[in-house]
């Protein structure tokens, strides 16, 4: 029996019939049924039969021509580096526990793609093999130094395989700490391979497509819809993961996003770039990375009766970002609290659990005090967003006025001038 095989297997509870696959283990066989989903079954107590030897691929479909798969170098094409950090774009399913979990280097993500052949010659590199929740500042730290090395190496553009959960923050890291001549798109998938509805493949075409194409910034490749017809782009310290598991989660906050990818499948895949909003164009930055961050900052969301004691998480720490309320508020009662902290060292940045808007503590009796107090106005800065840049701006600046210009003013299109409806 070999992968490729079409199988029938019998367990004490079920008979299944479907393609064996690579992935099974001494302990299990993993069968691909018609449906497209995988199922794991114990090999000790099932009963196996060859129906039809390796008539299909591994993806369960009929193979395609070798010609047309090959992953070759072509002169004419553009070298796209994929840097791969882990998540569910390169997860597989482990059939002991039934988690899915990260397995696969960008390697193995180009031999299951093969609809990115003939788009670019690829490098693949792998940076860590995580889940996107282990993700930490170091990582961010070596994922930069990659990105650059692989741009001094000759790369046209550089694709970035992440976990959904907490690309933003990655994204948001990376668009601080480099400043690239080339394209650098970030892309994931909400579902993973071994299921029917993944949005893997048409995820990581269209961020090589935009890996290839004029705009060079630091960019989330995503679903815009349900449906599979096109990928968002979106400025890495604008977006926002929005939803746990559709494939369209991710959104541009407070704008639209960049750009998009239209994709077509109806006979081969295709897939074309546009860009509606201003963009720092190709070839226009010099290279450049400092990664250096004060990974000693917090991100604390206000709520309702929160006791002041939860404000002792940053005493001493050099620096804090609040979700406040509205406009920017917290009780009153934390004011003084909040007001001890700046004193003792700590910048204290405020930013607004709303969606949309920008925070002015101006309004208010409590956002006057706030600013008394000498909390920073982040305007329409994202939570997260401004907690990434705090890092990367404390670990610059020392003086207070001077870190305080810095987070009021936009570095990698993370602060807008004006926060106007958006629908």
């Amino acid at each position: 029996m070999n992968p490729g095989d079409r199988i029938r297997a019998e367990g004490p509870d079920r008979t299944v019939e479907g393609v064996y696959l690579p992935s099974s283990t001494p302990e299990h066989l993993v069968v691909k049924l018609d449906g497209g989903y995988n199922v794991g079954l114990d090999r000790e107590s099932s009963t196996v039969e060859v129906i039809e030897p390796d008539v299909y691929d591994v993806a369960g479909e009929e193979p395609a021509d070798e010609s047309t798969s090959e992953i070759a170098y072509d002169d004419d094409l553009p070298t796209i580096s994929l840097l791969s950090t882990g998540g569910t774009i390169a997860s597989t399913v482990d059939y002991r526990t039934g988690a899915v979990t990260a397995r696969f280097d960008a390697e193995d993500v180009l031999r299951a793609v093969p609809e990115l052949a003939g788009r670019a010659n690829y490098r693949g590199r792998v940076v860590s093999n995580i889940l996107s929740e282990n993700m930490e500042p170091a990582i961010w730290q070596d994922l930069a130094r990659a990105v650059a090395e692989e741009i001094e190496a000759g790369a046209d553009g550089v694709v970035i395989m992440h976990g959904t959960d907490t690309m933003q923050y990655t994204a948001s890291a990376l668009a601080f700490m480099l400043e690239t001549p080339v394209p650098i798109v970030f892309t994931g998938s909400q579902r993973s391979a071994d299921r029917p509805s993944s949005d893997n493949v048409m995820n990581a075409v269209c961020a090589v497509e935009a890996a290839k194409a004029d705009c060079a910034e630091v960019l989330v490749c995503m679903h815009a819809t349900e449906s599979d017809d096109v990928c968002a782009l979106h400025r890495g310290t604008r977006v926002r993961k929005n939803h746990t598991s559709r494939r369209d989660a991710f959104e541009t906050v407070g704008a639209s996003p960049l750009g998009a990818v239209a994709y077509e499948t109806e006979d081969s895949p295709t897939a074309t770039v546009t860009f509606d909003g201003e963009y720092v164009e190709r070839g226009h930055a010099n290279l450049s990375v400092d990664a250096a961050l004060e990974s000693d900052v917090d991100l604390l969301k206000f709520a309702p009766g929160m006791d002041p004691a939860f404000l002792d998480v940053a005493e001493g720490s050099a620096g804090l970002v609040i979700e406040g309320t509205g406009l920017g508020h917290v009780h009153t009662d934390l004011v003084p609290r909040i007001e001890a902290l700046v004193d003792d060292g700590t910048t204290v940045v405020m930013t607004s659990q709303c969606l949309e808007g920008r925070v002015c503590d101006r309004v208010y009796d409590t956002g006057r005090d706030l600013l008394e107090a000498g909390v920073i106005e982040a305007g329409d800065t994202l939570p997260g967003t401004a907690l990434v840049k705090l890092m990367w701006v404390l670990e610059r600046e020392s003086d207070a006025d001077a870190v305080a210009a810095a987070m009021e003013t936009s570095v990698a299109g993370e602060l807008q001038d004006r926060s106007v409806p958006w629908t």
